[in-house]
């Protein structure tokens, strides 16, 4: 704390005029010392300070000590601060006494300010005690220090309120960090109150109250302590123009933070750097601020060693993390043992980090030991990270649950992972209202994970909606058969772009019945190619359809190969018209087997057929 002291009398109530040090929270400032720059807005101790700025402090103190000498109060006050700033005590505390005993309450204050440093913390607050009655807003605010510091909250609030009354700055915050600590809303006043006379601890504190109720506000907050050297508000002013995508300011403010050693804004700006394409000094922020123990910093580092395929590098940041107290690092070492098929390590890593409440690290255990055939280990590292908040694990126990036939189990944990916007967990969750004849239901949940780019809820979806639509009315005499598009074909056209091969048939089929046989084409071939025989099956009927007889018996052999009964039938009669009766048996046998009945039954008759030609 600076000097405290002005030059009115004790019968004066002027305010004086302070310099601000280095500020934080009320309980861990330093003690109070001498600054022979404050001074009060009277015109004399303007002069005294304008003095000292042009003169040297040895000539200031020899002009003041001949005033002293002879009894004059003010020059005692003056040359007993010079002294104190210095750190001559002994020199001091005479010319502070007997400018006390004549009045003048600067000197009183900085009695106390002596006496303080001297461990005489009593005799020091009596001092304060005299020059705050007397209207000393210094002497106010080192007065509630006293008293906070000896748990005396009443009086502490008292004078702190006292000298922020008066407009001193120091007086506002140290009040906001006592009404703050207690949870009243006063603080905010008291900050702000601070903040306005350029105290950037309290901007600081002010622009973390304002972050969420009026961000635009907080930032110029964040920027008045940042522009006073506030590492912290540098960092937090960055992180908003980094969220917002000014990123060259966001930089710039990082950088500012990372040169007054916050390690976060080092770590923040190697971010930076690394997604603008600059490893090389991402990795040495990274490094100055994993020097300086940020946990996040060498994890990056590790990831950046791995990614380079430096493994033992990487292993040493990742420990480095762990060191630093970062859990993360327990996790991603556990991820680059089980990328070498490091099983057993990668295991004790993951239980560190679980046991640490990782909850990615519980969920990973899990699927380990589920993968090693322990199911029932893998349960309760299932329930602890669904229960922290691990949607992969809540959905992951559904799988479990459901493995066992338990559905109703598995519907809740779907349900639970849904909710939190899983995908594939809605799509379970769809499936099973459909099951259950709740479609209404279901297609709220089956919207959501197709909206979340499931291919599948894409398709179920389009389903669903086609079956709850009333059947098409048949067009009048004259107008065209093709009408605008459903919304289950724009579904089912979303889930065969997805590459979902019973949507990309679907498709075909309805552009088939709409004459487009070559968008029909397209879809068959691209469900065929994929391996749907069905795809195979129909793009060979639109093939024989055009003629090309030859490639459409090649799709069919596909399809007939993957179980397709009517390609097998097909085959069958493509070999009987061709006169090739041992080939057409063949594949009757096939369709017999592979069916459906009305296939099965046609096969037979025409295999019958064959037979009985070739032994004629």
């Amino acid at each position: 704390m600076g000097f405290m002291g002005d030059r009115s009398t004790l019968l004066e109530t002027g305010r004086f005029l302070r310099s601000h040090t280095e500020e934080g929270t009320v309980a861990n400032e330093s003690a109070p010392a001498a600054d022979t720059d404050t001074a009060l807005t009277d015109a004399a101790f303007a002069d005294v300070l304008a003095e000292a700025h042009a003169a040297s402090e040895a000539e200031l103190e020899a002009r003041h000590r001949v005033a002293a000498d002879k009894g004059d109060p003010g020059a005692m006050s003056v040359l007993g601060a010079l002294l104190l700033r210095r750190g001559d005590l002994a020199g001091a505390e005479p010319y502070l006494r007997g400018a006390t005993a004549a009045g003048d309450r600067a000197a009183a204050n900085n009695l106390g300010v002596l006496l303080h440093q001297r461990g005489c913390p009593e005799e020091a607050a009596g001092w304060w005690r005299v020059a705050a009655v007397a209207g000393s807003a210094p002497a106010a605010h080192a007065l509630g220090r006293h008293y906070r510091e000896r748990g005396d909250e009443p009086a502490a609030e008292y004078w702190l309120r006292q000298a922020a009354e008066s407009g001193h700055a120091l007086g506002a915050y140290g009040l906001a960090d006592l009404l703050e600590r207690r949870g009243d809303k006063g603080a905010e006043r008291w900050l702000r109150a601070a903040a306005e006379q350029g105290h950037r601890e309290a901007a600081y504190r002010l622009a973390r109250i304002l972050r969420r109720r009026d961000p635009a506000e907080a930032e110029q907050w964040y920027r008045q302590a940042a522009a006073r050297g506030h590492r912290r508000a540098a960092l937090h002013l960055g992180a908003m123009l980094e969220a917002r995508g000014e990123l060259k300011e966001a930089e710039r403010w990082y950088l500012t933070a990372a040169k007054q050693g916050e390690a976060r804004a080092a770590c923040a700006l190697g971010f930076l750097l690394r997604d603008a394409g600059d490893e090389d000094s991402a990795a040495a922020w990274w490094h100055r601020a994993a020097q300086d123990g940020d946990g996040n910093a060498a994890n990056a580092l590790g990831a950046l060693h791995a990614s380079r395929g430096e493994t033992q590098t990487a292993e040493r940041w990742y420990r480095a993390a762990m060191d630093a107290g970062d859990q993360n690092g327990a996790y991603n070492l556990a991820l680059l043992c089980a990328s070498q098929d490091r099983t057993a390590q990668a295991e004790q890593w993951y239980r560190r980090a679980a046991y640490a409440g990782h909850r990615e690290a519980a969920n990973a255990l899990a699927i380990l030991l589920l993968q090693g055939g322990d199911a029932a280990g893998a349960e309760p590292w299932f329930s602890k990270a669904a229960e922290a908040g691990s949607v992969d694990a809540a959905f992951n126990l559904g799988i479990l649950f459901a493995s066992r036939d338990e559905d109703e189990m598995a519907l809740r944990w779907y349900e639970r992972a849904a909710a939190a916007g899983h995908t594939d967990a809605a799509l379970q969750v769809g499936i099973a209202l459909v099951r259950d004849g709740n479609e209404r239901a279901a297609e709220k949940h089956l919207r959501c994970a197709a909206g979340g780019g499931s291919a599948e809820a894409a398709f179920r979806l389009a389903a669903l909606l086609e079956s709850l639509a009333p059947p098409p009315e048949a067009p009048a005499l004259g107008e065209p058969v093709a009408g605008p598009r459903s919304e289950s074909e724009e579904w089912y056209e979303r889930a065969a772009e997805l590459g979902h091969r019973r949507a990309q048939v679907r498709v075909g089929m309805l552009a088939a019945g709409r004459g487009d046989l070559a968008v029909a084409a397209r879809w068959y071939r691209e469900a065929a190619e994929a391996g749907s025989r069905n795809g195979a099956f129909n793009l060979g009927l639109l093939l024989a359809r055009e003629g090309s007889e030859p490639e459409a018996a090649l799709w069919w052999t596909r399809a007939a190969v993957a179980g397709h009964g009517r390609a097998a039938l097909r085959l069958g009669l493509l070999a009987a018209r061709h006169g090739d009766l041992a080939e057409g048996q063949k594949w009757c046998a096939r369709a017999m087997e592979l069916g459906p009945s009305e296939v099965a039954e046609r096969a037979s008759r025409l295999r019958e057929a064959l037979a009985a030609e070739q032994s004629a």
